[in-house]
């Protein structure tokens, strides 16, 4: 008999964590199979397409989406993006409360305001902007996130994105 193992579905999520407290989260979002519809580095700069101006454009309309998010270093490069989401306290819950959040009652996730939340909006209508001029736009299934702990790692991970261009090397 063979074993062919089943790929894991398990969350990358932190198993326990509470995306939605107040907190600072190092983003990174892929386009699939790392096809880079954002156009291609150049002397450490991103030549950009219309799909990366999309995406710079709706990253910065995050705060007015969710008023308790600030953003603070973003880059757009060929294939994948990197951001800083900062949360502020979580919002009043009695507002949640109120909502019935149709079959799944309150385990839907749309009532909840966290991490998922905010990257879902910013996938689905950065998806929906780009495929009016190019239907083949998909982003990878998921994302990737890192709790940002402390100041160092703060800065260290700014400073990375700040670099990411000019450190990039083609495949």
């Amino acid at each position: 008999m063979h074993y062919y193992p089943i790929p894991s579905s398990r969350s990358k999520r932190l198993y326990g964590y509470d995306y939605g407290k107040a907190g600072a989260y190092f983003i990174t979002i892929c386009t699939k199979n790392r096809y880079p519809f954002f156009g291609h580095i150049e002397s450490g700069k991103l030549n950009s397409t219309t799909a990366a101006i999309l995406t710079q454009n709706i990253w910065e309309q995050i705060p007015s989406q969710f008023p308790f998010v600030e953003l603070d270093e973003f880059v757009v490069m060929p294939d994948h993006i990197h951001g800083i989401i900062i949360i502020h306290e979580p919002q009043d819950p009695v507002e949640s409360e109120q909502k019935t959040g149709g079959f799944a009652g309150h385990q839907n996730p749309m009532l909840h305001q966290n991490l998922s939340r905010i990257i879902r909006w910013y996938k689905g209508r950065c998806t929906f902007e780009i495929r009016k001029s190019d239907a083949s736009f998909t982003w990878q299934s998921n994302y990737h996130d890192h709790i940002i702990r402390d100041t160092e790692a703060y800065d260290r991970i700014c400073q990375y994105i700040k670099d990411n261009p000019k450190n990039h090397t083609s495949n």
